[in-house]
């Protein structure tokens, strides 16, 4: 089965829920999620319409003994819950993974770019629109991960911050021009832009 090692990686998400009354196992319901959005899905209610429409489907295939589809409520309740840190962690090792299994040659390009979040402004609580750097690898087509620049700073702190986390080494990197500074910050053990 090709979702196997994702549904244990998924597994390690920390579960919000109290332990009794857990009808929907909390893997299956985040990769549902997921293949829904892949689908087109943008909302609570869409999400649960792709499963329902793909029930029996996704029944026999992942061997599950729900009656019927968790409610677009549950869904909401169970992904509103979540914890950012924890689901960004399990997507990072995943990204590893595939990034890993898919390196030619030891020769990695990845590019580093950061964009403001469309609608993630909030003018009544005076928060500015929410600017998340992501670290794609072109060669398979793959987002390793995505980090959240300071809102008092810019992206250049977040490149090295990123970089120090995902512990790229021997990778050419693809920045935008703004890291192309002659001064640029080093710190000890601190990948700086060149």
């Amino acid at each position: 089965m090709e979702f196997a090692s994702f549904l244990i990686l998924l597994a390690e998400i920390e579960d919000p829920r109290r332990a009794e009354g857990k009808q929907y196992r909390l893997p299956h319901v985040v990769l549902f999620a997921i293949l829904a959005m892949l689908a087109g899905a943008n909302s609570y209610r869409s999400i649960h319409s792709f499963i329902d429409v793909h029930f029996t489907r996704l029944r026999k295939f992942f061997r599950l003994k729900w009656r019927h589809a968790p409610a677009y409520t549950t869904i909401r309740n169970i992904i509103r819950q979540l914890d950012a840190a924890s689901v960004e962690g399990v997507f990072r090792r995943h990204a590893a993974i595939l990034h890993e299994s898919s390196t030619r040659d030891g020769q990695r390009h990845i590019a580093l770019d950061g964009k403001a979040l469309r609608l993630s402004f909030d003018n009544f609580c005076d928060r500015k629109a929410a600017h998340i750097l992501s670290a794609f690898a072109s060669d398979p087509a793959l987002v390793l991960a995505h980090f959240e620049c300071d809102e008092k700073s810019n992206e250049i702190p977040a490149v090295q911050a990123l970089l120090r986390q995902l512990g790229l080494e021997q990778a050419v990197l693809t920045v935008d021009a703004m890291h192309c500074q002659k001064k640029p910050l080093r710190r000890p053990q601190q990948l700086a832009p060149c």
